[in-house]
C-alpha cells in the first residue's frame, strides 16, 4: 500500500517527503482556500518537491461537462505528474470518459458507495476516492465502503487505483492496508502518529540511559 499526503501546506508536503514515505500527494480546493495562496502557486511549489502524483481538483463552482474538460486540460497542462480531481456527478463521469481517450490522469473524488467507485472506473478513471471519515460522521461504515470497492475491483481485475480518503487516524490506515487497498492519502499529522509508539518511545530512553551508564562506569 502507497502512502500519499493529504495537504495543500507546502512545509508539511517537504516534511513528509522528506521521511521517504511518501509517493503522491492529493489536495482539494478546502485545503488550497485554507492555505490563502492562489491553486498554480502552490501546485508548482508541490512539484517541485514530490516525483509522484499530485492531484489538483476543479473547482467546487465547475459543474459542466465542458467547463470541466476545459479547466481539467489546464491543470493537467501544469506538470506531467498531474491528476485532475473530479466530483462524482453525471457530468464529471462523462468529462472523465473523454479525458480517458486524451491520455488525461483522473481522479473521481467524493465517493461514497461502491457503485460510483465502479461507474468511475468504467469511464475510465486512474484513480478513485472514497471518503472513509465523513461515513464514520454520520454513524456509517467508511471501511466497509473501502473493502466492498477493494473486492469488486479485484473481481473484475479493474486497473483503477483506490485512494482511501477523509483519514482521521492510525486505525483508518491499518485497516485499509488489511483488505489490500492501493493508496491512503493521509494529513500530515496521522502521518506523525503512524510513525509514534509509547513503547518505542520508552524503548529508546532506555537504550540512552543503558548507554551512558556504560559509559560512565
Amino acid at each position: 500500500m502507497k502512502f500519499f499526503i493529504d495537504t495543500a501546506n507546502v512545509d508539511d508536503i517537504k516534511k513528509a517527503y522528506d521521511l521517504g514515505v511518501i509517493s503522491g500527494v492529493t489536495t482539494n480546493p478546502s485545503l488550497i482556500a485554507k492555505e490563502g495562496k492562489n491553486f498554480n502557486e502552490v501546485i508548482n511549489q508541490i512539484t517541485s518537491i514530490v516525483n509522484g502524483p499530485i492531484s489538483g481538483e476543479i473547482k467546487a463552482t465547475t459543474d459542466k461537462t465542458e467547463d470541466i474538460l476545459n479547466e481539467a486540460r489546464k491543470i493537467s497542462a501544469i506538470h506531467p505528474n498531474m491528476v485532475v480531481k473530479i466530483p462524482m456527478t453525471k457530468n464529471g463521469l462523462k468529462a472523465v470518459s473523454i479525458l480517458s481517450k486524451e491520455g488525461i490522469k483522473t481522479n473521481v473524488t467524493l465517493i461514497f458507495t461502491p457503485i460510483q467507485a465502479l461507474l468511475a472506473a468504467s469511464a475510465g478513471a486512474n484513480y478513485v476516492s472514497p471518503f472513509i471519515g465523513r461515513l464514520d460522521d454520520i454513524s456509517n461504515n467508511g471501511m466497509k465502503l473501502v473493502s466492498d470497492i477493494v473486492s469488486i475491483f479485484n473481481v473484475y481485475n479493474i486497473n483503477s487505483k483506490i485512494i482511501a480518503a477523509s483519514i482521521r487516524n492510525p486505525i483508518h490506515v491499518l485497516e485499509c492496508a488489511k483488505i489490500g487497498c492501493d493508496i491512503v492519502t493521509v494529513p500530515y499529522k496521522v502521518i506523525c502518529q503512524l510513525i509514534k509508539h509509547p513503547l518505542t518511545d520508552e524503548g529508546i530512553k532506555k537504550f540512552k540511559d543503558d548507554y551512558l551508564k556504560s559509559i560512565n562506569n
